[in-house]
Order: C-alpha cells, then structure tokens, then sequence
C-alpha cells in the first residue's frame, strides 16, 4: 500500500540563524502579480517622501573667525582635519569628529588668507610631520607646521598651559593624555618655518601629489622648491598674457601639467616639464576656480562668473563636455567628491548645491540657511559623506553629502532598506509625483526671484536671437551650441 504524505524541511521555513527574518517563499511569476508596478510605484513614492521628509543635511557651524572665511583645505590623509583661512589673516585647524577648533595660527599674515593647502608629504625633523601652505595679499606665501604637538606625541594634540590642564580634565577625560604643554626648546607652531617673498600678491597655492613641490598664482605662475629655504627664488617662472592669474590647480595624477585661471578670461595649460604654456582659452567670462576630477585625470570643473559651472576635457577645449546650471550668482569655489561621482560649487547668491556628474540641467540638492552669506570656498571630505563651506558671515559649515543620511550605526536590516528605497526612487525618479518631490527644492525667496528674473532674460534672449536669425544672413548659418559658445577663442 503506496501512502503520500507532504513533507516539509525546517531549512527552507526557518531562519538561518537566531534572530532573522522567517525566509518568505515568492512565486516571480509576473501573472501571478498583475499589480506589480502600481504597488511598487507607491512604495518609491513613499520613499521619496520619507527622503524629504527626513531630509536635514545640516550638521554645524564651526564657530571662531571674526571674518570671512575664504579658503579651505583637507588634509591629504586624515577624514577628521580641515583647516580653514578668514579675511583677518588667521588660520584654524578643526576637529570635524569633534566639531571644535585644535589650534589657531594668530595673525598668520597681514591681509587675507587667499589660498591653503595641506601637504601630502611627510617631513622629518626628529619626527613626521605635515607641512602647511598658505598664501595672502601681503605678497607672502608661508610653510607651518601642520601637526602642532611636541614630538613622539602623537597628531593633532593642542599645546595647553600647565595650569589650565585640570579644567580640561573635566571636559574631555581620556582625551587629555594626549594633549601636553609646550617645551621651552621647542619652536611654537604659530611662527612659520619658511617665508617666501613675492613681489606681488599670491592668489592661490596648489601643491605637487609626491614631491615637495608647490605652484603659486600671482602676476606669474611660479613653481617652488620646499626643500629650498624661503630666501630662494622660484625654480620655473611661467606666464601666458600680461594679466594676473588668481587660480592655480596641479593635476593629482597627471603631475607635470598645471591649469591657471586669469583675469582675462583665459585657461591655461602648462606643462611643467619644459616650464612652457601649451594651450589657452578665453571664455565669455571669467573662471573664479578650478578642480580636477580625481578619477578622470584629463576632465576638470570650472566655476564662472556668468553663474554656470562648467567641465572641461585638456584634449578638446573648444567645447565645454557639460554645463551645470542653478546658480543665480557667480560660482565662486568648485570641488569634486572623492569619488569622482559628484561635484560641490559655492555661490555669491548664498547657496552651496551639489550636482551628479553628467546632470547639469538641474542640482541634486540646494543647502542654505537664514544667517549663511557669500559662499568662497566650498570642500568634500576624504570619504565623500560630508561637505564644508566658508563663507561671507565667518562661519565653516558642516553639510551631510546626501541630506537624508543617519549619522550613527546602522543595522544591517536598516540598510538593507535604505539600499531598497534608493533603487525605487532611482527606477520612478522620472515618473508622477515621483519625479516632483525629487525635484523640487525650497529655496529663499531671493532667490525664487532672482531665478525667474534669469529664466525671463534668457527667454528674451533666446527670442532675440530666433528672430536675428529669421530676418538676417546669419540665419543662414548653423546656430553654435550652448557648449561651444562659452569658448570665444583657443591660443596655442
């Protein structure tokens, strides 16, 4: 006698391990399924109101210059340490974990701080240390130390007073075996280790990516040594035209060329193995910064003054590869994430907004707030999860890289859902409500005013030249795109 009996393992209906979800047995039939697209366009709606609805990328102010903040610099190899240079000449390293200031670089130059950079090198004397640079309007450009503790200490520990070491202990606890007073032997970090003179003003800095070299921007691009005392003279001097250069970049992996930006409009190319310039453009207006991409060596951003930003590629530049368009003032700091993957730019309209490479119709995200003034700096951290910004009011600004993010730990059931919503709304971002709520962002009103201000002049002007064309013999000839218009002319 033949018995059938329906039999079941436990392997295939209970968890794996204590503590998990009970496996759910899916029939993927999409039959079976006949509402699967409207029920999955409700959950990425839901998604995207959830994003917005948790929305506050706003982490801190870091409090402490009595001006305006107008240069930041990473350091090359530490998530937590930014420095940052105000309008008063004073220089600041922060504590991004801590949110607090490690040391200050009192009157650190005479006028304003206009460029720093923090050196990827490693310096020896008795121990490693990191090198600054920063440069100013008083014709200086000066070298500090960036690690401010006394040897075989240990990074970043804050020069204390004797006496003021108990009050501390109440603050920090543990924290204060690592901060120690100052030896009298020892040369103070507030005095700078090298001096070099110009003879005009240093508008920018940018530093070699292995060798301690660094260029400067003033009347001349000009290439220094840092092994050479400060007396010494630039070894390669370089010039393209007879205006100033306010912006000079190294390329991070391509490290013999150099791109300039001056105030004739112009881009330049130089190539620093034969000290020459190789290729110029001039715009339709004038590039307040420049950024190389840190994944595509040959691709570079650059923040106009006609409220654009723009990439560019070294190989072609008769035409921009992308514009990026939103801002309502001139940009005037542009930098990549780390990972190549988006973009940053600060504004004279009071807005830091960040951008998805290849999107430049519209910004990923506006980030403002009711006391923020004039953005000049703008800067990614190394991990690409958080943004600073200087501006106008004195204030360094913490921003979250994607507004919705939890700062904290995550459960992995938690993440598995946020990675969940994320594909929703990456799939319906173009679809409905979807597509709205994804869109839209509230900005001042200011703001609101000055864009529809903008769209009503370009519509004019778009009219104007429909109608130029249509009555005249320049409608004869192909319109120029957008992308090639912004180049005027090209010098070799």
């Amino acid at each position: 006698m033949k018995i059938k009996a329906l039999t079941r393992s436990l392997d295939n209906h209970a968890p794996a391990r204590l503590g998990d979800a009970a496996p759910v047995q899916r029939n993927l039939d999409p039959h079976m399924h006949p509402f699967e697209k409207p029920r999955e366009y409700t959950r990425a709606l839901n998604a995207a109101k959830l994003d917005r609805l948790f929305a506050k990328p706003f982490v801190a102010a870091l409090e402490g210059h009595i001006d305006g903040v107008y240069a930041l610099a990473r350091h090359p190899k530490r998530l937590d340490i930014m420095a940052s240079g105000s309008g008063d000449g004073e220089i600041k390293l922060w504590d991004l974990n801590h949110q607090r200031c490690l040391y200050t670089y009192p009157r650190a130059h005479a006028g304003i701080i206009q460029s720093l950079c923090i050196s990827p090198l490693s310096f020896s004397n008795g121990t490693a240390s990191k090198r600054m640079l920063s440069c100013s309007t008083d014709r200086t450009i000066k070298m500090w130390n960036a690690d401010p503790v006394p040897a075989g200490h240990g990074e970043f520990a804050e020069y204390k007073e004797s006496d003021d070491e108990d009050e501390d202990d109440e603050v920090s606890g543990a924290h204060d075996a690592a901060l120690f007073s100052l030896q009298p032997h020892e040369q103070a970090p507030s005095e700078p280790l090298t001096v070099y003179q110009g003879k005009t003003a240093f508008n920018s800095l940018s530093h070699h990516a292995h060798l301690p070299r660094f260029a400067s921007a003033s009347s001349t691009v000009q290439i220094w040594d840092m092994n050479r005392g400060g007396g010494s003279d630039a070894l390669v001097t370089m010039q393209m035209g007879i205006d100033a250069v306010h912006v000079v970049r190294y390329n991070q992996s391509e490290t013999d060329v150099l791109a300039s930006a001056g105030t004739d409009r112009g881009i330049t190319l130089y190539d620093v193995r034969s000290g020459k310039p190789l290729h110029k453009v001039v715009l339709t207006m004038r590039a307040n910064d420049i950024a190389w991409s840190p994944m595509e060596p040959t691709t570079f951003a650059v923040a106009s003054e006609d409220h654009n930003m723009y990439t560019f590629d070294m190989r072609n530049l008769s035409s921009a590869t992308q514009i990026y368009k939103g801002h309502v003032g001139a940009v005037m700091s542009v930098d990549w994430a780390p990972t190549g993957q988006g973009l940053v730019t600060g504004s004279y309209d009071r807005t830091v907004r960040l951008w998805d490479v290849g999107k430049g119709a519209r910004s990923r995200d506006v980030y403002h707030t009711k006391r923020m003034q004039k953005v000049f700096s703008v800067a990614y951290t190394l991990d690409a999860r958080f943004v600073l910004s200087g501006s106008d009011d004195g204030n360094v600004r913490l921003w979250k890289h994607s507004a919705s993010d939890k700062l904290g730990i995550v459960s992995a059931r938690e993440r598995a859902s946020r990675e969940y919503a994320q594909a929703l709304r990456r799939r319906w971002n173009s679809v409905g409500d979807v597509a709205k709520i994804e869109r839209q962002r509230h900005v001042p009103k200011p703001i609101r005013s000055a864009q529809k201000l903008q769209h009503t002049m370009l519509e004019a002007r778009r009219v104007k030249e429909e109608r130029r064309r249509k009555h005249t013999k320049s409608g004869t000839k192909k319109p120029k795109a957008a992308r090639k218009s912004v180049v005027l002319e090209e010098k070799e």
